[in-house]
């Protein structure tokens, strides 16, 4: 790389003195010099030559002098590093030279190998700062397009130093949720662009600014549909419990957001949403153009299972039971051994709760009913239906009740 260079002195000599001594750098490439007389010619030439590393100043010019220059390039977005020239007997200058921003200085006379080792120097010191710059820019960037997919705080380590979290694919430990609108896809039909878009945006916003207060990891956003990742791509000893508890808060951000557009006539329907955790595949599986961090592997499958099995049961959240025995102290009601779609075993499989809700009497007497319907007592239809008779609005008991009524039996359900 050329370093080039300014020099401004008002001395007619200097120019020629300068090129015979660095000769030999500058046939080599190593240097190149501009000239200017004053510090009006120097900011002419600068602006003329984005280009420049360096200024070699004197102090004392007409027109402009050294330490008016020194104030300019201070004031610039470049702030092109300067060595200034003065008298050995002139310090008070030079000190207000370097407190102007001069990295270094040569006194005159000037000793031609002082000048070159403290060209040298300063050289080094501006590919150091331009490095630092560089990673920082880097790191900006980097912080900018991971900040779409990881929470702040992970995307600020990712940022910063890339091999602090494991991006590659590896297999892991980890919990993950679907989400989905009903009857969107329906929905969209009906709507303008315009509504659809301040309705989706408004939408995708909250939900992912909830997921990321919990330090979830936005793995895919698919029209109106979330996957989350917890536990990946840093770890989360805790990550099943961030899962059920962002699932509960998007729950009711989402329920909250449909009545507020039901009240503005747009039939907006509920957000389902499953979540199981297990092994998976995580990492970068974009290729060498796109970065897509996502997951592989049947958790993620039987995730995506539970989140379409809330339309048949009547719920809007369901959990695993491998998920829900990983959390202390986990709140929920049972919903049946569910055989998902394309599975042979059965899945337990719970609808997580608030405080509230479980502490709720209703809670009990649904728990009474499920008790006696896994025990397969004659007398679960009776407790079902008078636990609906009090609660119709609980929609995972009408769902018990009206297999009971059509001859099922036990807690064993085959999910169509």
């Amino acid at each position: 790389m050329t370093a080039r260079i300014l020099v401004v002195d008002d001395e007619p000599d200097l120019e020629a003195l300068v090129l015979q001594k660095f000769r030999r750098q500058i046939r080599d490439g190593a240097i190149s010099f501009l000239f200017a007389h004053d510090g009006v010619e120097a900011l002419a030439a600068l602006q003329a030559n984005a280009e420049v590393d360096l200024v070699v100043t004197d102090i004392n010019m007409p027109r402009m002098d050294g330490l008016s220059l020194l104030q300019k390039l201070q004031e610039s977005e470049d702030r092109v590093s300067a060595i200034v020239v003065s008298a050995y007997g002139d310090m008070a200058n030079i000190r207000t030279a370097m407190n102007r921003g001069a990295f270094d200085f040569v006194t005159k006379p000037i000793d031609f190998g002082d000048l070159e080792t403290t060209i040298a120097k300063t050289m080094r010191h501006i590919e150091f700062l331009r490095d630092a710059r560089l990673r920082q820019a880097e790191a900006e960037r980097a912080h900018a397009s991971l900040s779409r997919y990881f929470s702040p705080n992970l995307a600020q380590r990712l940022a910063s130093d890339s091999a602090a979290v494991e991006l590659a694919g590896q297999r892991r430990e980890i919990a993950t949720l679907f989400t989905d609108i009903a009857s969107f896809t329906a929905l969209v039909e009906t709507l303008e662009p315009s509504v659809l878009g301040m309705l989706l945006n408004e939408y995708l916003s909250g939900m992912t600014d909830i997921v990321f207060v919990h330090d979830g990891t936005v793995a895919k956003i698919v029209g109106d549909a979330l996957h989350v990742l917890f536990g990946a791509p840093g770890e989360q000893p805790d990550h099943a419990a961030r899962a059920v508890a962002c699932a509960l808060e998007l729950d009711r951000y989402a329920q909250s957001f449909r009545e507020r557009w039901n009240k503005k006539n747009i039939a907006l329907g509920v957000t389902r949403i499953g979540v199981h955790g297990g092994s998976a595949i995580v990492g970068n599986f974009g290729g060498d153009r796109f970065f897509d961090y996502t997951a592989y592997g049947d958790t993620i499958n039987v995730a995506a299972r539970l989140e379409a099995a809330n339309k048949q049961l009547g719920t809007r959240i369901c959990v695993s039971a491998t998920l829900a025995n990983k959390v202390p102290g986990f709140r929920g009601r049972p919903v049946g051994d569910l055989v998902l779609r394309g599975k042979t075993e059965a899945l337990r499989a719970f609808e997580p709760l608030s405080v509230e809700q479980y502490e709720n009497p209703a809670t009990k007497a649904y728990g009474e009913a499920f008790a006696k319907l896994e025990a397969n007592d004659p007398n679960a239809m009776a407790a079902f239906a008078s636990h609906v008779g009090k609660q119709p609005q609980d929609q995972l008991a009408s769902f018990h009740l009206k297999r009971l009524l059509n001859g099922a039996t036990g807690v064993r359900i085959a999910m169509e």
